[in-house]
């Protein structure tokens, strides 16, 4: 198996890297978790780029979150409130934040006892708060973010009332991410309704400007190519500057990914985004302890096979190692190193755009 050194050789760590402009496109728990590493470099705000941060190598970063989901406090408030889901959002927000701090507790906290207010995330009622206030989610949320002292922008991709629907493999058709993420049946293809949701203005100009794009980790369909059918999306990574890059997961999901390796994950966004928009993937290659194996299966999923010289024939070049983390604080849970990803993204920083 080739050694992500393999790709990277041609950085010199000797030559000081221009700070980067960097997007990362996703949900769920994958991207709050690449965040958490992207964090590190970037500056606080209002500091000095070389204040508390090891090292400064992010000018910029700015998240750009999926906005369907319709499960749990999001789509509580998505329903009484007719806002969108704030949810992944806020996570977001939290993992730029100082998690240590009071208010970055205070965000994360759900309630657990008080008729209507139980389930409901103290961050998810505030932002819906902030809506009210100012009437406009987006501003809302930066907001939000600025009261959390955030390394970095987040934007939902778009602020249209979107609800996914899925072709499953026996033809029928699912609303709703909820409805999607239940069904025993596998997805074959993921539709926004409306089909023409718009981009949000500054997250089309975040991707022009960017010298590195992410996409992942999260749940191929209802993280990834969610935000993939936004309308523009997919035409601005197409023609971006900066170099692109897929994180893949770690293991198969249920009606997800179930027996996909990782270049069928970059086939399955292909079909949806109509184009061809990675340069680099980062695939892991350590193996798995018997004890999570045996734990993943039970809901049957694998580690995804990363079938590096398929994915190079899809013009994609790879990165491969040791991303995984498990045990504690995770606990039974696999997860990515975000240092370890954050740091194979910032040697591919060093390779510069894809143009001048």
């Amino acid at each position: 198996m080739r050694s992500r050194e393999t790709y990277l050789s041609s950085s010199n760590s000797s030559v000081p890297q221009k700070p980067l402009r960097v997007v990362a496109i996703g949900g769920g728990t994958g991207l709050s978790t690449l965040l958490r590493g992207l964090r590190k470099h970037v500056a606080a705000p209002g500091m000095p780029t070389a204040y508390d941060c090891d090292p400064c190598l992010i000018t910029d970063l700015a998240a750009l979150v999926t906005v369907t989901d319709d499960g749990g406090s999001s789509g509580r408030l998505r329903t009484e409130f007719k806002m969108l889901p704030p949810g992944d959002l806020r996570n977001c927000m939290v993992a730029l934040s100082e998690e240590e701090d009071l208010l970055a507790q205070l965000f994360r906290h759900r309630f657990r006892s008080g008729g209507e207010m139980e389930g409901h995330n103290f961050g998810n009622l505030f932002v819906a708060a902030l809506t009210e206030i100012t009437g406009d989610f987006g501003q809302a949320i930066q907001l939000a973010s600025k009261i959390l002292a955030t390394r970095g922008r987040i934007y939902p991709v778009t602020t249209a009332n979107a609800t996914l629907v899925a072709q499953m493999d026996d033809g029928s058709l699912v609303r709703g991410e909820t409805n999607i993420t239940a069904s025993k049946r596998r997805i074959v293809e993921l539709m926004l309704d409306p089909l023409d949701a718009p981009a949000l203005p500054e997250a089309l100009d975040a991707i022009e400007r960017a010298n590195l794009i992410t996409v992942g980790p999260g749940s191929l369909y209802t993280s990834l190519i969610t935000n993939l059918l936004v309308q523009g999306i997919p035409e601005a990574l197409a023609q971006a500057r900066g170099l692109r890059v897929f994180i893949c997961n770690l293991m198969t999901q249920a009606n997800e990914s179930l027996g996909l390796t990782a270049s069928q994950h970059i086939e399955r966004i292909y079909e949806h985004t109509g184009a061809p928009i990675f340069d680099y993937a980062i695939l892991n290659t350590a193996p798995v302890s018997p004890q999570m194996l045996l734990r993943y299966a039970a809901e049957g999923s694998v580690p995804i096979a990363p079938d590096v010289d398929r994915v190079e024939s899809l013009g994609v070049k790879c990165v491969v190692g040791n991303f995984l983390s498990e045990g504690p604080p995770e606990g039974m849970v696999l997860r990515h190193a975000s240092d370890r990803v954050t740091g194979a993204l910032m040697e591919l920083g060093r390779l510069g755009s894809r143009a001048a």
